[in-house]
C-alpha cells in the first residue's frame, strides 16, 4: 500500500528534527507524491517551514508532565480533520503516541527503540513497532531515523538531513561587519549542559593562535541565553570577537555557515545546521558519542578522547573529573588548532599567513 498523507511526530530537540529530515529524504526518493507533514515544537519550526522534505507542518506548543486536557481535545480534533493515512513516531513519546491513536489513524509505526535499550509501553499504541536490532551508540542516529522507514516501507538507499534554503538579510547584515577579503571563523562555545562544554581557556587558546596565523575575523553564535557565556569566553580572548548569540533566526544561522570559512563548535543543535550547508567544520565532543552524533558532512572533523568511561548520561556534578571533565579537558587545543590548519589549507586562495606556525 502506498501512504499519500503521512504524519511524522518529531516533538524531539533541534539537532533530532534535522537528523529525522534524512529519513524523510528517504521517502521522498521514492515516494515523491507523498505528502508530509511535520509535528514538531516550536522552538524548532524554522528548521521545517519551508524544507524541501517538508510539506506542511503542525506545532505543538505544551509543557511537559503536565496535562493538558483541552490542548489535547483540540491537537485531536486537528488531526482528525486532516485524515492521515499514515502516522510514524520518531520520538516514541507518548503524547504523541496517545493522539494518532485517539484521533484514529489506523497505520501507526514506531521504534522498538530510539534514544535508548529501553523497553517502554508506549509501543502498545503503535500498529507496527519497528524492531531497532543495531548498537544505537555505535550508529549514527540519522540512520537509525532512516531504518525505522526501511523497514515499515521495505525500501533501500539512504537520506540526508536537509535545511530550509532561505535567502536571510539578517545573516548578510552581521556579515557585512567584516572585511569580505577576510577568512570568517565562527565558534559555538556553549553545549546544552556543562558535559558539552569545552573550556573557556581552550577556545581562547584557539582563537589567539588562529588570529596570530590568518588575517581572519572571529564571531560566536548560539541562543539568546548564551550571550552572557559568550562574553566571557570573549574576555578571555586577544582577537576582536564579535558575540552574535540570540541575533539571529535557525536559517540566518544556516545562511551564515553558507558564507563562513570555518566552523569550530561543541556538539549542539548548530553542528546539524552547519552540516547541512557544507561548511568546514570541527566539532568537540565531550560525553556523547561521537560514531552516533557526529554531523554528516564530508567537510567535518570530529574530534573526541575516547575516554573509557564515555559515553555517559551522569550528571555533570556526579563525573570523578568534574568540574574539568577528561572527556573535554582532554580534546587539546593544540588538536584543534592543527585540524584548523588542515581545513584552512583547502581555501588557501584566501589565506594571508601572518606568522609560522
Amino acid at each position: 500500500m502506498e501512504y499519500k498523507n503521512i504524519l511524522v511526530n518529531a516533538l524531539v530537540n533541534l539537532g533530532d528534527v534535522i537528523l529525522v529530515t534524512s529519513a524523510l529524504d528517504l521517502i521522498k526518493k521514492n515516494f515523491p507524491d507523498t505528502k508530509i507533514t511535520m509535528l514538531v515544537k516550536p522552538v524548532v519550526k524554522d528548521a521545517v517551514i519551508n524544507n524541501p522534505v517538508v510539506d506542511d507542518v503542525i506545532i505543538f506548543d505544551y509543557k511537559p508532565k503536565v496535562s493538558t486536557f483541552t490542548q489535547m481535545r483540540a491537537m485531536i480534533s486537528e488531526l482528525r480533520r486532516r485524515k492521515f493515512d499514515l502516522s510514524i513516531s520518531f520520538d516514541r513519546k507518548l503524547r504523541p503516541a496517545l493522539l494518532t491513536f485517539m484521533a484514529g489513524i489506523k497505520k501507526r509505526v514506531g521504534p522498538s527503540k530510539v534514544f535508548d535499550d529501553n523497553k517502554s509501553r508506549v509501543t502498545i499504541l503503535y500498529t507496527d513497532v519497528i524492531k531497532i536490532s543495531h548498537d544505537l551508540n555505535e550508529t549514527l542516529q540519522a540512520e537509525t531515523y532512516q531504518e525505522i522507514v526501511r523497514k515499515f516501507f521495505k525500501i533501500e538507499g539512504h537520506g540526508f538531513p536537509q535545511f530550509p534554503n532561505t535567502f536571510s538579510t539578517k545573516a548578510k547584515e552581521l556579515l557585512s561587519y567584516f572585511a569580505p577579503e577576510k577568512l570568517k571563523i565562527a565558534l559555538c562555545v556553549k553545549g546544552t549542559f556543562p558535559l558539552k562544554t569545552w573550556s573557556k581557556k581552550y577556545f581562547a587558546e584557539v582563537v589567539n593562535k588562529l588570529s596570530g596565523m590568518y588575517d581572519a575575523e572571529f564571531f560566536i553564535v548560539g541562543a539568546p541565553n548564551d550571550k552572557d557565556y559568550a562574553d566571557e569566553v570573549i574576555a578571555e580572548m586577544n582577537a576582536d570577537v564579535k558575540n552574535f548569540c540570540g541575533e539571529t533566526s535557525l536559517t540566518d544561522l544556516a545562511e551564515i555557515f553558507r558564507r563562513t570559512d570555518l566552523f569550530i563548535t561543541v556538539d549542539t543543535g548548530s553542528a546539524h545546521i552547519a552540516a547541512t550547508t557544507g561548511v568546514k567544520m570541527i566539532t568537540i565532543f565531550g560525553c556523547t558519542p561521537i560514531n552516533r552524533w557526529r554531523p554528516i558532512n564530508q567537510n567535518a572533523i570530529s574530534l573526541t578522547s575516547n575516554e573509557p568511561c564515555c559515553p555517559c548520561k551522569i550528571r555533570p556534578e556526579d563525573c570523578p573529573s568534574f568540574p574539568n571533565p577528561n572527556c573535554l579537558y582532554h580534546v587539546t587545543p593544540a588538536e584543534v588548532i592543527d585540524a584548523a590548519v588542515k581545513q584552512l589549507q583547502a581555501t588557501s586562495y584566501k589565506l594571508q599567513a601572518t606568522k609560522e606556525r
